[in-house]
Order: structure tokens, then sequence, then C-alpha cells
């Protein structure tokens, strides 16, 4: 096992670094949990208001205001946790980027509302997933 270099010229065991990731990632998971429960409701509030209701009726549309309030509840989480401008940029990409791919198959009819959702959020975890082991060094500081 070989120790893990972060910033500022800390070393960590590979096991701590490896536990720090998890926890990022459980905590980025927790904060768009929070994002859809809290951002949620205020977002369809104010569709209603705005007489847009029916584009909660339309799952692709669904989707990207679902991305767009976990997004931005990780997003200022990452920031409240010191990480750089690129992770944060890269994890959002990871929450769109599965939704958007899977878009065309949705719109040429090979997919459904509710596959667009399942394989969107299947995938979205995944590719956040991806995106914190490709990081592992940037969180595994303190």
């Amino acid at each position: 096992m070989t120790p893990t270099n972060v910033p500022g010229g800390a070393v960590l065991p590979p096991r701590s670094a490896t536990r720090r990731a998890v926890r990022h990632y459980v905590e980025m998971s927790i904060a768009m949990g929070l994002g859809m429960a809290i951002l949620g409701p205020l977002v369809r509030w104010g569709f209603a208001a705005a007489g847009w209701s029916a584009a909660f009726g339309h799952p692709d549309l669904r989707a990207m205001i679902m991305a767009t309030e976990m997004a931005v509840a990780m997003a200022g989480w990452m920031w409240f946790r010191g990480h750089g401008r690129a992770f944060v940029t890269e994890m959002t990409a990871a929450m769109y980027l599965p939704f958007v791919v899977l878009l065309v198959p949705y719109w040429a009819g090979i997919l459904s509302g509710g596959g667009l959702m399942a394989a969107g959020h299947a995938l979205m975890l995944a590719a956040m997933a991806a995106s914190v082991y490709r990081h592992r060094h940037e969180h595994a500081g303190a």
C-alpha cells in the first residue's frame, strides 16, 4: 500500500483517502436529496405561479429541472467544503450528461419516461462515483 499525497504536502494512508472519498460521495448524495426536497417544492410553486405547471408532465423537462435542483445544492455544498471550480463543474456535468445522452432514445420512443428517470439516475450516480475517484486526491485532504 502506498500513501496518498494531498494538497498541502500531507500524506494519508490509502485506507484514509478511500474513507474520505466515500464520505465525500455520501455528502454529495445527501446534498442532492436535500436539493430535491427543499428546492423542488419552491421550483414547482414558481412554475405554477408562472403558469408553467405543464412542464412537469414532460419527463424530459422534469429530469432536467430535477437535475438542476440537485446540482445547485451539491455545488453549493462542494464550494462550502472548499472544492475547486474544476471538480465542482465536473460533478455538475456528471449529473446532467447521463440525462442529456438518454434524451435521444427517449425522444425516439425507445425509452419510456420512467426508463429515462431510472437509467438517468443510475448513470448519474455512476458518473459521480467516477468523478470522485478521479479527484480522490483533491478530497482526500482534511
